[in-house]
């Protein structure tokens, strides 16, 4: 058989919701024009088969030359076998909250994992689980991270053809806010007084919420050195509770890094209990 000479595509699925997964599925027109281009040799979500070219690939040979890995890490088979893909790939892009950030599942990491597993399961003994949910990179070096829940195709596609191009991905790294002007959506946090996490999250759904009046609850994750002290300090002028603002970042991507200062800066905004001798 002729060598295929076309660049060997894998995407992999760890904890998630496989919606990132489905992005990809849901490229339509896009995705016929991308099979004759790269040869996809696992994509489970799409199909069972394997390529037959490369048998012993995930026996530990390999590479692949580009892997999308969807989903966080929760169990220890999970950390084994994410060394074992980034072994087998030349370049290794993660897709979705799950992925950059230990996703919705993270919420794990701020409380007692055993606990939660007692009043899910019936026979918890037998769930073996991580106490955490953390993202690929907190296992293995990541060649880029695109961020959303779920990821936005137009992004995905240019991600994909970046690498397979050699070039670096034109994803940029600004803030939802910069969506909302180039849309022509009247800010509603200035018009109307709403909450939005805008300023601080990372572009890439085309400023939906905001358009249909709704402040953005950041399921992109944080933008490129969010300032969140001033994100904070706008909340609260919004009316938003210490306990609202950090919950409102613990959402898709609870674990994110740069999200950590948000309950010590929602506490420093806090205003102080009354004393006795002030009315009350």
């Amino acid at each position: 058989m002729e060598p295929d000479p076309r660049p060997s595509l894998a995407v992999w699925k760890f904890a998630s919701c496989d919606g990132c997964q489905l992005t990809l599925l849901d490229c339509e027109d896009e995705l016929l024009p991308l099979t004759d281009r790269v040869r996809i040799t696992h994509f489970l979500e799409m199909s069972s088969a394997e390529d037959s070219r490369e048998p012993a690939t995930l026996a530990g040979t390999g590479p692949y030359d580009l892997s999308l890995v969807d989903g966080s890490i929760t169990t220890a088979e999970d950390v084994r076998r994410i060394h074992h893909i980034r072994r087998i790939s030349r370049r290794l892009v993660t897709i979705g909250a799950c992925a950059t950030a230990g996703g919705i599942q993270a919420l794990r990491n701020f409380a007692d994992v055993a606990e939660f597993r007692a009043a899910v399961y019936a026979d918890p003994e037998y769930i073996a689980t991580l106490d955490t949910s953390t993202p690929i990179s907190a296992h293995v070096p990541v060649d880029f991270e695109l961020r959303g829940c779920p990821i936005d195709r137009g992004q995905l596609l240019e991600v994909i053809t970046a690498f397979l191009a050699g070039r670096k991905p034109n994803v940029s790294g600004h803030s939802v806010c910069f969506e909302c002007k180039r849309r022509g959506t009247t800010c509603i946090t200035v018009a109307q007084g709403i909450p939005c996490l805008g300023p601080v999250t990372h572009a890439g759904c085309g400023a939906l919420c905001p358009a249909y009046g709704r402040g953005c609850y950041g399921c992109f994750g944080p933008m490129v050195q969010p300032n969140l002290k001033a994100m904070v300090r706008e909340l609260r002028h919004d009316g938003m509770t210490e306990r609202d603002i950090v919950r409102v970042f613990r959402t898709f991507n609870a674990a994110s890094p740069e999200y950590g200062p948000v309950p010590e800066l929602a506490a420093q905004e806090a205003p102080e209990p009354p004393t006795e001798e002030e009315p009350r």
